[in-house]
């Protein structure tokens, strides 16, 4: 396998909102290079980057894939990402691995929500970006809009390097305003075109556009202004270094018009990626971690110096066992090497270096910086973890992955499912970091959370055919709380005689609200020894165990401060137990006369929705007992905020779907707890005392 030196090297990550053809992009680039013999379509289920059952099944991206071509004497890597909102942190933690950002726009559509926000990204780990202007080929396809609404959206700094020849279907091709000329295309997918003069039809409209982009790069460089104030125009060897500069500096957002199904323009786009974006030693500084500091330091990617590489990316497969995707950011890596994970502390023995290509890979010898590959059967590596050689210093920074936006509650479907479930749910999570697995103290189930319902249906899938393990998702119970809104003072006598020793406790508390998530407080005001001070632990314990089992519906007591102030005791019949037990029953007559409440969870909602659905969408929120914080255009899309009990949010996800014709998505976090409204709290109590009935039957 051919070896690639850092200069030869360009990274590229496509994103965009899911369906503007990223997928259709990355096989046109790989079947254009010669890289794959036929151009994969997605309803064939026959790319390279969509691998997955999954993928193919819903013909989707779901997950970050690996694919690679080589034009020209240079390596081209690219990282095809999830452009649905479900998936799009996935995309966000790929974006490390790239220079450039190419953010792929459907003609028709133009800017959609998770345009702007991987936009957002890109800005926030300053990269680099150019806009690949796509299906340019289908029916209401425009330029014009698209390029008013991208500069709308991002500024004057993104303009376009190409015009399309034609409109809808009778798009054949682009004219290139660097080079200044056309490139007609032949029908069909084959990919071949005849390079002419600039149609005379287009004339007009190529000067016009190659004008505002000389006048664009000449607005980056001093020099450049200069020259172009003295003759009214830069040389194509001035415009050509200028815009790379321009790229580079991210002064300046190159757009390219394609037609990635048809073939159309995906050579033009080969070669000014390889001609005018940066590679990886042109990268700005990345954050890194000081071992000792723990301070964060500028690095730059660079040929010299120990080896060290960042885990972009873990794969779980039943057979291979565990892939790391990495980037190597520093020296040159080697096959059958040694590392240490500076994340762990582990040292890790590397086997033959591998470069992917979808889901098959190839041996390598060696990776020179800002590279990209895979090594298979770590021990202890997983994603966002730093391999270097013991003299590196340091370790790169993680991507933070936000709490999940939904859980379902899981179990095994039997008892052989059982014992391999949380192993191959441990597996999963190395694989996708931004899913979560935790038993809920409140309500003792195993729940598995993400950041939406198909997130979570599409793990517990791959649960099924990747480790053979299945389970049985259900909505979750809600985590209630309960509270007191008043005070009580009250006496707890624990006094039992059974020949022999007895059992003698006596305790006297206050009971008092505490302000929301204070949390238990627990005062000991005893003077005199009216209670012996080693009894005292036990009177809390018995107060913390009757709070865990509620008052009013069997959930937790929360927010609340016990002062034990008096009590009495006896020489022979006292003990730890018998304190525990009087703690116990104090706290169950106080709950009695303070007033107690249930609380429930409010979840922060964040919903898109197509303008003309809002209304309906808004009406719905109501209805659940919601609270409209705000709303904001994106786009053509409606962004509505809002605050929604939990309870109602639980089957949100197909009404959405119903409301929305399938185009809407949201997005929740928690936000606090409130107080339930009287006439739902019989409904809760009776739900619960139904439950416990079911269990003990």
């Amino acid at each position: 396998m051919k070896v690639f030196d850092s200069e030869n090297i360009r990274n590229i990550v496509l994103v965009g909102h899911g369906d503007s053809g990223k997928t259709s992009l990355a096989s046109a680039l790989l079947y254009s290079a010669g890289a794959v013999s036929r151009l994969g379509r997605v309803e064939e289920g026959n790319t390279i980057t969509d691998c997955d059952q999954d993928e193919i099944e819903r013909k989707i991206t779901i997950s970050t894939a690996l694919a690679r071509l080589e034009w020209k004497g240079f390596k081209v890597n690219i990282l095809d990402t999830p452009g649905y909102r479900t998936f799009i942190l996935d995309t966000k933690a790929s974006m490390v691995g790239a220079e450039t950002v190419v953010v792929v726009v459907d003609a028709v559509s133009g800017v959609e929500v998770q345009t702007e926000l991987v936009w957002s990204f890109a800005e926030e780990l300053k990269l680099p970006r150019a806009i690949v202007l796509n299906k340019l080929d289908r029916d209401r396809a425009s330029f014009q809009r698209s390029l008013e609404a991208l500069q709308a959206a991002f500024g004057r700094s993104l303009v376009p390097v190409q015009l399309p020849i034609g409109e809808e279907s009778n798009f054949k091709g682009i004219v290139d305003l660097i080079r200044n000329r056309a490139y007609l295309y032949e029908t069909g997918t084959s990919g071949k075109f005849k390079e002419e003069a600039v149609p005379e039809e287009l004339q007009s409209e190529a000067e016009k556009r190659r004008e505002e982009l000389i006048e664009m790069i000449a607005e980056q460089d001093d020099e450049l202004m200069e020259k172009f104030f003295e003759s009214g125009t830069l040389s194509d060897a001035e415009l050509l270094s200028g815009l790379r500069k321009g790229i580079q500096s991210q002064g300046v957002f190159p757009l390219f018009c394609v037609s990635s199904t048809n073939n159309v323009g995906v050579k033009q786009l080969l070669d000014w990626i390889v001609e005018l974006f940066p590679n990886p030693l042109e990268r700005g500084s990345i954050p890194l971690v000081d071992a000792g500091s723990k301070e964060e330091t500028p690095f730059q990617i660079g040929k010299d110096g120990p080896a060290a590489a960042f885990v972009l990316k873990t794969l779980a497969d039943p057979f291979t066992g565990r892939i790391n995707v990495i980037k190597v950011l520093s020296g040159s890596l080697k096959s059958e090497s040694t590392l240490k994970n500076f994340s762990s502390e582990v040292e890790e023995r590397l086997g033959t270096l591998q470069v992917m290509q979808g889901k098959a890979h190839e041996g390598v010898p060696v990776v020179h910086a800002g590279d990209i590959c895979a090594v298979l059967k770590l021990k202890g590596t997983t994603t966002g973890d730093t391999l270097a050689e013991p003299s590196f210093q340091g370790s790169f920074k993680k991507v933070e992955f936000p709490e999940p936006a939904i859980s379902y509650a899981i179990e095994p479907k039997s008892r052989g499912d059982e014992d391999k479930m949380s192993h191959a749910i441990g597996r999963m999570l190395e694989e996708d970091p931004s899913l979560r697995f935790r038993r809920e103290s409140g309500t003792k189930e195993f729940l598995l959370s993400g950041s939406g319902q198909l997130h979570v249906e599409v793990a517990v899938g791959k649960l099924k055919k990747k480790f053979g393990v299945e389970v049985v998702l259900r909505t979750p119970k809600v985590p209630y709380r309960e509270t007191i809104t008043g005070k009580a003072d009250v006496q707890g006598k624990h006094k039992k005689q059974t020949g022999g020793h007895g059992q003698f406790g006596d305790c006297k508390i206050r009971l008092e609200p505490r302000k929301r998530d204070e949390g238990f407080q627990f005062l000991n005001e005893i003077f005199g020894g009216a209670i012996p001070r080693n009894y005292i632990p036990a009177v809390e314990k018995g107060v913390v165990e009757a709070a865990e089992k509620g008052f009013l519906a069997g959930y937790p007591v929360v927010d609340f401060k016990v002062t034990l102030y008096d009590g009495s005791y006896h020489a022979v019949d006292s003990s730890d137990m018998a304190f525990k037990i009087a703690g116990s029953l104090a706290f169950r007559k106080a709950m009695e006369l303070a007033k107690p409440v249930l609380l429930e969870p409010i979840m922060k909602v964040e919903i898109y929705a197509p303008e003309e659905t809002a209304g309906d969408v808004m009406g719905d929120l109501n209805s659940r007992r919601g609270r409209i914080l705000g709303m904001d255009v994106k786009g053509g899309t409606q962004v509505i905020g809002a605050k929604v009990p939990m309870a109602e949010m639980l089957h949100y996800a197909p009404t959405l779907t119903s409301l929305t014709g399938g185009r809407g998505s949201f997005h929740m976090e928690q936000s606090h707890y409130d107080v339930v409204p009287a006439q739902l709290v019989e409904r809760v109590i009776e739900e619960a005392r139904r439950e416990k009935e079911e269990k003990s039957a």
